[in-house]
């Protein structure tokens, strides 16, 4: 039988628009997630709120104890639900999170949150790397437009691109509705 956890990554306020590092479509991301998360909870998942805290007080972002760190409104861990502070991308690294998974029989994740290039990607890619079936809910993520050597790409495509390579060869990449459908 296979037991289902849902990760739910760094919704942090300073990923909001009024954030240092606001991202594309936070509200509508952090909405899907929500309702992502009333899904787990409403059929028994373990959840587990995945928290970014930067390690040196004197950090640009997710400085200790700031606003920044707070989660987005929505999104809240409920009653027993695990916290997990990671402090880099890969929320496996240097936490006790696969220690946790496979302490409850964890077969399958679900993963939502920010950003989509970073710690979506290194997290969902750690997994499978320890035996995980892993299920991106690809609306219920959202990243930022980035640059390099000059060129600007824009969150859209940068999004795309973490999604396209995570569905080649890592996990399943679909919509909260498909998702849903697929489960009920």
């Amino acid at each position: 039988m296979k037991q289902t956890a849902l990760l739910l990554i760094d919704l942090q306020q300073e990923y909001a628009t009024e954030g240092l590092l606001p991202l594309e479509n936070i509200d509508e991301t952090s909405s899907k997630a929500a309702q992502l998360l009333a899904f787990a909870r409403h059929h028994n998942y373990l959840v587990i709120h995945i928290h970014h805290v930067n390690r040196q007080a004197k950090a640009s972002y997710f400085k200790p104890d700031s606003i920044g760190v707070k989660v987005i409104q929505g999104v809240e861990p409920k009653g027993s639900e695990a916290v997990i502070i990671k402090h880099r991308p890969n929320a496996f690294v240097e936490t006790d999170l696969q220690t946790r998974l496979s302490k409850h029989g964890i077969t399958n994740l679900v993963i939502a949150g920010a950003m989509s290039h970073m710690c979506i990607e290194a997290s969902t890619r750690a997994a499978v790397d320890i035996g995980l079936q892993c299920t991106v809910i690809e609306n219920a993520c959202t990243t930022r437009e980035l640059e390099f050597n000059g060129v600007t790409v824009p969150a859209k495509q940068v999004h795309a691109a973490s999604m396209a390579a995570l569905a080649f060869a890592y996990a399943e990449v679909v919509p909260y509705e498909q998702y849903i459908s697929a489960v009920d």
